[in-house]
């Protein structure tokens, strides 16, 4: 697994991001912001491919409006590193027109784009953008999941087929919000349906299940998904 901050630092933009570590300040430009251009001395990229995604811009949100002026380079770094494929996540797909390099057409294909949503207000205004938008390759992120988010309708009105996978997580942090395990259910049943792969990240600090609440630290919430055993794998 191999990650890439070309910038780093977010600000608020809804509900999911109160709690969030990387809310708290403006986007900064990094000295890693051309990393998967640079070489060794013998020639050879200094970033590999890994057979995994390379993670990007996971402390900030890569749609970013204060990103604005730094987004080419990376757009051509992306261009350029045809091997690698490039996994960036976004709460502000409505700036996704604003942000596209010139050549981008119906998407680069080692790019893949995961929409995130929190609840249904969130899902309601973001998804009907993302499932329009000219991407080849999508992810749908429901993390923190603050409330049951009824995929189906978006899924039967869009098609599923360039969804890659749907990944789900509680809340973490000391004021996290609870997060109810039917709601993680309702979610793995609509991609059984349409046979999309999901992951069930990680419970978050407060998991509600059959109506008890559990209190869990940091190192058990990725431990308790994993055992709860449901992710699906197409």
């Amino acid at each position: 697994m191999s990650g890439w901050l070309p910038w780093s630092g977010c600000s608020l933009v809804s509900e999911g991001c109160r709690n969030c570590r990387c809310g708290c300040d403006l986007p900064v430009k990094t000295a890693d912001w051309d990393l998967p251009l640079r070489r060794a001395r013998d020639g050879k990229y200094l970033l590999k491919n890994d057979g995994d995604f390379v993670y990007t811009c996971f402390t900030s949100d890569f749609l970013h409006p204060a990103a604005d002026a730094w987004r080419k380079e990376a757009w051509r770094c992306m261009r350029e590193r045809k091997d690698l494929d490039f996994l960036f996540t976004t709460r502000r797909i409505h700036r996704f027109y604003a942000s596209l390099p010139f050549d981008w057409q119906d998407g680069y294909a080692n790019v893949f784009i995961g929409c995130c949503c929190e609840n249904e207000r969130s899902a309601a205004a973001r998804l009907p953008v993302f499932f329009e938008a000219p991407i080849q390759n999508r992810y749908l992120f429901f993390q923190p999941l603050l409330e049951e988010i009824k995929i189906e309708p978006y899924l039967e009105k869009y098609g599923s087929e360039s969804i890659k996978g749907i990944i789900c997580s509680g809340e973490t942090g000391r004021n996290a919000r609870v997060c109810d395990y039917d709601w993680i259910l309702s979610l793995r049943d609509a991609c059984e349906t349409h046979h999309i792969a999901f992951r069930f990240r990680q419970t978050g600090s407060l998991f509600r299940k059959n109506g008890k609440i559990y209190r869990l630290s940091p190192t058990l919430q990725r431990a308790q998904a994993a055992k709860a055993n449901i992710d699906l794998f197409y």
